[in-house]
C-alpha cells in the first residue's frame, strides 16, 4: 500500500510543478532545422575567421616541413658525436634549437618591419645589431679594457660610413627591405674582424713588451712604438676577408648570390648584387678595424705615453 501511495503521489507532484513553472512549447521541426543550420553557420564563420587571422602561422608551419626534414643531418652529427665520445650531443641540439628559435623570431620581426616602411625601424634594427656585435666582439677580446665599447664604436663607425656612401651613391634605396639585410652582412663581418684585431694587437704588444717600452723610452709616440704590431694585427684580421673576396665564385657561391638564384633571379643580376656586397664588406671591415686600433691606445697607454702594465700582465 505504501508503494502504491508513492506511485500515485509522484504524478501529482509533476503536474503541480508543471503548472507552477511553465515550460516552453516544443519547437516545430522546421524551426529546429533552421536553428541547427544557424549554429552550424556560426561554427563555420568562426573557423573561417580563425583561418584568416592566423593564415600567416598556418603558412609558416606548412613551409617548415623541409627544414624539419633537414634535421636528419643534425641527427647524423649527433650520432657521430656519440659514437666518438665527443660529448657534443647536448651542445649540438641546443645550438640547432637556439638557431631555429632566433631565426623564427627575427623572421616575424622583419616581416613586421618590412610592412611598416618606416625609416625609424631601419635605424632601430641597425643599432640593435651593432650593440649585439659589439658585445660579442668585446667578449672575444676580454683582456682589452673597455673592449665592448671599443668594438661597438668601431663597428658603428665603419658600417655607418659604408651605408651612408651606399645610400648617397644610390646603390641601394633607403628602405627596410634593402638596408636591414645589407647592414646585417656588414655588421657581422666587421664583428669578426674587430674581435681578431683587438685580440691580436694586445697579444703582439704583450709578446714584444720590452721592444715597445724601449721605443717609448727613446721618445716614440704610442703609434710609432706599436706600428709593427698594429700592421700585423690588421693584416691578420683582414686577410680572411680579402681571401674570400679573391676566391668568390671560384670555390663557393656566397649567400646573397645563392639566395637570389634560388629565388628565381637571373645569375647576372645575382653577380651584380654580390659584387656590391663584397665591396661594402671590404670597406666596412677595413674602416672598422683601423678605427679599432686607434680606440685601443687609451686602454694600452697612459697620458704620459707609458704602458698600462696591468693590461698585459694577465
Amino acid at each position: 500500500m505504501a508503494m502504491s501511495g508513492k506511485c500515485l503521489l509522484f504524478p501529482l507532484l509533476c503536474n503541480l510543478l508543471s503548472t507552477i513553472i511553465p515550460t516552453s512549447p516544443p519547437l516545430p521541426k522546421r524551426q529546429k532545422k533552421k536553428k541547427k543550420k544557424r549554429e552550424r553557420g556560426m561554427d563555420l564563420d568562426w573557423v573561417a575567421t580563425f583561418l584568416k587571422d592566423y593564415e600567416w602561422l598556418i603558412e609558416y608551419l606548412r613551409n617548415m616541413v623541409k627544414p624539419a626534414a633537414a634535421l636528419a643531418v643534425v641527427l647524423l652529427a649527433v650520432a657521430l658525436s656519440y659514437s666518438q665520445n665527443l660529448s657534443l650531443e647536448g651542445e649540438m641540439i641546443y645550438s640547432v634549437f637556439r638557431s631555429f628559435l632566433q631565426l623564427s623570431v627575427i623572421g616575424f620581426v622583419l616581416q613586421f618591419i618590412f610592412n611598416q616602411e618606416n625609416a625609424g625601424w631601419i635605424i632601430l634594427a641597425y643599432l640593435f645589431m651593432v650593440f649585439v656585435a659589439g658585445y660579442t666582439a668585446g667578449q672575444r677580446a676580454k683582456h682589452v679594457p673597455r673592449g665592448k665599447y671599443v668594438a661597438g664604436v668601431s663597428i658603428l663607425a665603419g658600417t655607418g660610413i659604408t651605408m651612408f656612401l651606399l645610400v648617397v651613391l644610390n646603390v641601394f634605396p633607403f628602405t627596410p627591405r634593402y638596408m636591414i639585410p645589407v647592414a646585417g652582412m656588414m655588421v657581422g663581418n666587421a664583428m669578426t674582424v674587430i674581435g681578431v684585431t683587438m685580440k691580436q694587437l694586445r697579444d703582439d704588444i704583450k709578446m714584444q713588451l720590452n721592444l715597445v717600452e724601449t721605443a717609448l723610452a727613446l721618445g716614440a709616440t704610442p703609434r710609432q712604438a706599436t706600428l709593427q704590431q698594429v700592421k700585423r694585427a690588421l693584416v691578420t684580421s683582414l686577410s680572411p676577408v680579402l681571401d674570400s673576396c679573391k676566391t668568390v665564385g671560384l670555390i663557393s657561391l656566397p649567400g646573397a648570390m645563392t639566395g637570389m638564384i634560388m629565388g628565381g633571379a637571373s645569375p647576372l643580376e645575382a653577380i651584380q648584387l654580390q659584387i656590391v656586397v663584397m665591396n661594402m664588406i671590404v670597406g666596412a671591415a677595413t674602416v672598422s678595424s683601423i678605427m679599432c686600433t686607434y680606440l685601443c691606445w687609451p686602454s694600452f697607454f697612459t697620458k704620459a705615453y707609458q704602458l698600462q702594465t696591468h693590461v698585459f700582465s694577465s
